[in-house]
């Protein structure tokens, strides 16, 4: 808030738009916990707890509680309480639910994890109404399928239940993609899933040849499309449940 401690005039703070706009730069100047590249958040609809995706930080060397590991490959989700359920708070409680990667990793804190459930950097976050948690992931393709992500395999998206942890894949993308945005219809019987930009794994060279890792989502295409997946159940049911 404009005035309050260290955001003032005297710190480059002229108003409460300064801080909104300066958002990084006021969190700094007040001590905030530097995060490992937050992406998106969601808020579970029963109890209102906050979760955020820190995606990966491969430059941090000084960990913290919420930041545990040095060359962050892998990434991490947090989960906030806030006092008394109310947005306004001014404290929370939180805790890691879940640190990504490897299955030898995942004794650190959260949720377990072994090798049907393995993932990192975690992106996309959503809830559905029954509060499933929807998490998708997005290594770079720089990396995806190379050297200690191999293990990986390609980008995905997993369920996880908030209360017992238990998270399992539900989905695993084509090659050299991103899978990003994930909303169900109100009876949650149809759901739209994004695939971004597949076969992005391509090398100039062989992008110039004609040559590409992907042609989904029809191999009879040169060209690859990132497209809208629409997924339903065989008995009509409802997704995830």
């Amino acid at each position: 808030m404009f005035g309050m401690g260290p955001l003032t005039p005297a710190n480059g703070f002229n108003s409460q738009a300064d801080v909104l706009v300066n958002t990084r730069f006021a969190a700094d100047t007040v001590g905030a916990t530097k995060m490992d590249r937050p992406e998106w958040g969601a808020v579970d609809p029963k109890t209102k707890d906050v979760y955020f995706t820190l995606t990966n930080n491969s430059r941090r060397t000084e960990t913290d509680a919420a930041n545990p590991r040095a060359e962050n490959d892998w990434g991490q989700i947090v989960r906030w309480t806030e006092a008394d359920g109310q947005v306004n708070a001014k404290s929370f409680n939180w805790d890691l639910f879940v640190l990504a990667g490897p299955e030898s990793d995942s004794d650190l804190a959260g949720a377990s994890l072994d090798g049907g459930n393995i993932f990192n950097s975690p992106d996309g976050l959503w809830f559905d109404a029954d509060s499933r948690l929807w998490i998708q992931t997005d290594m770079s393709e720089s990396v995806v399928n190379t050297g200690k992500w191999e293990q990986f395999g390609n980008n995905a998206m997993l369920a996880a239940d908030p209360v017992n942890k238990i998270i399992r894949r539900f989905l695993v993308g084509p090659v050299g993609q991103e899978i990003t945005g994930v909303v169900t219809t109100p009876d949650q019987k149809t759901m739209f899933v994004n695939v971004q930009h597949p076969g992005a794994t391509t090398s100039p060279e062989d992008f110039a040849k004609g040559s590409l890792v992907s042609h989904w989502p029809h191999d009879g295409a040169l060209y690859p499309r990132s497209a809208t997946l629409v997924i339903t159940r065989e008995d009509e049911g409802i997704i995830g449940a």
